[in-house]
């Protein structure tokens, strides 16, 4: 396979015959040679592939003439929709293989007729939009096949109706449903079940090892190799799986469905809804007690808050309270012994929070705009990931354009206890020296001073915009740094704002796109899995070095072991996981061989800390400057340039 390969990928190779404007880049061929041998001899190999490798061909290829079941693991399902429905059959079909490919999502993504039918029979929305948003799913559920609710584009995709129409672990029946023989998550397994090739994301991988942990049956095929693509978003993922959680949004959910369930299979027991209806105004009040700001933080700021305390004390004894009830009609039918069972898991899931047999793991507390969420999140992964890849006796592809610090993969692999990996890596084929240039300014205050947005805003980002003409984005580290720095820009400078939050991600990337001379603040979904291409974007301005919040529970609580340990968190830990956030936001800037582009880093710490040049060595050889004369003078050639 490893010869064939070059017939394929090689400068004269098929899909240089077969795709227009194919380009030959000798790290693809490379990396599709280390993958091909990684599958026929069923080894462990990390992989980092800078920006326009192609890695995606560069694993598909070999993949599908492996002749082996794969699975591939993505790191979101926009990602994995583009994997699937235009990157695969593109290469599938020059390559001619009969190859059966499969797209495999969490439940929550499938539409689920009983469900609908219980929603259209309730009469209890109020909302005109739920209305309108419940009789668009009615009327596509009659047209659909596939039953993946991401083909209804009217519907945004938080809308609360969705809740409602699709189903989650807790609430399925199975195949006690009534309307199984419909299930498109069921036919959807069973076409992952037949293929030989199924693409899928970490939410679910993980999702399936957790589900065996604990002694269920699996959610993914069996596989003789997995490949798991933006594999730097796989250690938080799977963080969360190992964990336990508990919100207030499973508890209203249960609540709801165990009056609905109540209505259809006893209805002659009124302390049941009477006791759901408790529960859910001690779960609403429990919400109330955390005070309205949204926020994370460790079990031991809740400790000694008499009022939290009490709250989740009636939250346990309503929910015990309801359990207790449940045992006494869960014959009664499948919908009421599916809630007993949630509401004995979720006795069972707060006793493991709140009264922990040991302190090894992390406990902490999350408040949302509605609702709250009660965490237990281990404090070390890398043991429980290896224990379940050795239960897979298969290959493991891991590739990212950002898994390495500098040189080094030794980060990843043991956050992830993948410590005998053979690794390679492989710069990007663009030219960077003359493509872009890296502009680190000079004179800027500390980051931790107060009016450090100000300062940056005024003397930098606003002058290289009006250089660049729009056409940038500018990344932050907060939200509260965005909005300041939204505040400043919108009446002194003449091109178009979009800001995050102001619309869905997709809408505001399009604007971006379409008007050509924009300028996009973001936050953190804005650093990673954006692809914008040509002129419209020549700019990325990054206002500080991405430090992760020291206030993070999770994080501190992993500085505090490492301590322990007597090792050095802030080098071994923060700034790894610093330089490779940085690198995702800085590849936002060059995505093909004829974009040409600034990136501009505020932070006056990157060339004045000895630390600066971990940063420095993780990023692609770029032209340097800090004299903001040598940007507009960048910019005054491209002028030039065009006008010839």
């Amino acid at each position: 396979m490893v010869d064939e390969i070059q017939d394929i990928l090689g400068p004269d190779g098929l899909l240089a015959r077969q795709i227009p404007g194919f380009a030959f880049r000798a790290q693809q061929l490379e990396m599709a040679r280390e993958v091909a041998a990684a599958l026929a001899d069923a080894e462990l190999l990390i992989t980092e592939a800078g920006t326009g490798t192609g890695k995606t061909f560069a694993y598909l290829t070999p993949a599908l003439m492996s002749g082996r079941k794969v699975i591939v693991s993505t790191g979101t399902k926009n990602l994995q929709d583009q994997l699937f429905n235009r990157d695969l059959p593109k290469i599938r079909d020059i390559l001619a293989l009969p190859v059966r490919t499969a797209l495999l999502k969490g439940r929550a993504n499938y539409l689920c007729p009983h469900r609908l039918d219980l929603a259209l029979g309730e009469g209890r929305f109020r909302s005109k939009e739920l209305i309108g948003h419940l009789m668009d799913v009615r009327d596509w559920s009659g047209k659909t096949r596939s039953g993946d609710i991401a083909e209804i584009d009217a519907i945004p995709e938080d809308s609360l109706i969705w809740p409602h129409v699709t189903s989650n672990t807790d609430n399925c029946l199975g195949q006690d449903c009534p309307a199984y023989k419909d299930c498109h998550l069921a036919e959807a397994r069973k076409r992952a079940q037949e293929a030989d090739l199924v693409v899928v994301n970490h939410h679910l991988l993980c999702a399936d090892f957790a589900l065996k942990d604990e002694g269920f049956g699996e959610l993914l095929p069996s596989a003789d190799a997995f490949i798991i693509d933006e594999a730097h978003q796989l250690p938080e993922v799977a963080s969360n799986f190992f964990g336990t959680v508990v919100s207030g949004r499973q508890l209203l959910d249960l609540a709801r469905d165990v009056k609905t369930e109540y209505q259809n299979e006893a209805g002659d027991l009124k302390a049941i809804p009477e006791q759901a209806d408790q529960l859910e105004k001690a779960a609403r009040d429990l919400r109330l007690a955390f005070g309205v700001e949204t926020r994370r933080g460790p079990w031991a700021e809740i400790q000694n808050n008499q009022g939290v305390n009490d709250s989740i004390a009636d939250t346990r004894e309503q929910l015990a309270a309801l359990s207790d009830l449940l045992e006494r009609v869960r014959e009664r039918g499948k919908g009421l012994e599916s809630c007993a069972d949630r509401c004995l898991g979720m006795v069972e899931d707060l006793a493991n929070i709140c009264d922990p047999a040991d302190d090894e793991d992390i406990r902490w507390f999350e408040t949302l705009t509605h609702s709250f969420r009660l965490n237990r999140t281990p404090l070390e992964i890398a043991d429980t990931f290896r224990a379940q890849m050795q239960r897979r006796r298969a290959a493991w592809i891991f590739t990212s354009a950002t898994l390495a610090v500098g040189k080094s993969f030794r980060h990843f692999q043991a956050h992830m206890g993948l410590e005998n990996a053979r690794t390679a890596q492989w710069e990007s084929p663009f030219d960077y020296p003359n493509q872009a240039l890296w502009f680190v300014p000079r004179g800027l205050p500390q980051p931790r001073e107060s009016h450090y947005t100000e300062e940056a805003v005024n003397r930098i980002i606003r002058p290289v915009v009006q250089a660049s003409r729009g056409r940038a984005f500018l990344l932050f580290t907060s939200h509260r740094a965005l909005r300041a720095a939204a505040e400043m820009l919108h009446d002194t400078i003449d091109y178009p704002i979009l800001v995050q939050g102001d619309a869905p991600k997709a809408t505001l990337l399009e604007r971006f796109s379409s008007a050509g001379n924009a300028v996009l603040l973001g936050a953190s979904s804005f650093w990673e899995g954006v692809d914008v291409r040509g002129a419209a974007l020549s700019v990325v301005v990054i206002d500080k070095l991405p430090f992760a919040s020291p206030g993070d529970p999770v994080l501190q609580a992993r500085i505090d072991a490492l301590k322990k340990r007597g090792g050095n968190p802030f080098m071994e830990y923060q700034v790894p996981q610093a330089a490779i956030a940085l690198k995702q936001g800085a590849g936002r800037l060059i995505r093909d061989v004829t974009d040409r582009g600034v990136l501009v880093i505020c932070d006056p710490r990157l060339l004045k800390r000895g630390y600066g040049q971990t940063f420095l060595d993780s990023m692609p050889a770029m032209a340097r400057t800090r004299d903001i004369e040598d940007v507009k003078r960048f910019f005054a050639e491209e002028r030039k340039a065009d006008s010839n």
